[in-house]
């Protein structure tokens, strides 16, 4: 390998290593802020198909890591309203007027309330940040919602993010 192939590779693995650690660290933290089970980080690898590839949880149980959700759910509609800003609150998925595959979905992992916020790089939609109550119902505030968008926001200029689609 030459150096520069080398000089190459080694700011790839920096640069992957960079963003893993500020994904992590941004999950964390909001998992505890918010008080919830799950904080999840769902990575579109393809046009509107996607997988969680980060999550922090408050037990392992509630693990999804590599779940690729509900692909057949998520059409250019959501997709549109996301790269729009679009944020969704939902207190009660039993309650709540979502599609029954997205609530089947949500039932699946064992989501009783969701709250989801776009991560939008100048390119477009790279993924969602998404946190999950598992236990009970969940009244997101005004202040949960504004997390969670300073958290993807803050994923969004990370270079090692804008520089990878």
């Amino acid at each position: 390998m030459s150096d520069p192939d080398l000089e190459k590779l080694l700011r790839r693995l920096h640069n992957n290593l960079a963003e893993d650690k500020l994904i992590q660290t941004i999950t964390s933290d909001l998992r505890k802020k918010l008080r919830v089970d799950r904080v999840a980080l769902y990575y579109f690898y393809r046009q509107w198909s996607g997988r969680v590839t980060f999550e922090s949880l408050s037990s392992s149980i509630y693990s999804i890591l590599g779940s690729t959700g509900p692909d057949d759910c998520f059409n250019q509609e959501y997709a549109d309203l996301y790269q729009g800003g679009r944020v969704s609150a939902i207190a009660n998925i039993e309650t709540a007027n979502i599609a029954e595959c997205h609530r089947d979905f949500l039932k699946e992992i064992q989501v009783k309330a969701n709250l989801v916020v776009p991560i939008l790089i100048p390119s477009g939609l790279w993924g969602l940040l998404v946190a999950h109550q598992c236990q009970s119902t969940f009244y997101w505030s005004a202040e949960d919602i504004q997390a969670m968008q300073t958290g993807a926001s803050n994923l969004a200029e990370a270079q090692a993010i804008r520089n990878n689609k």
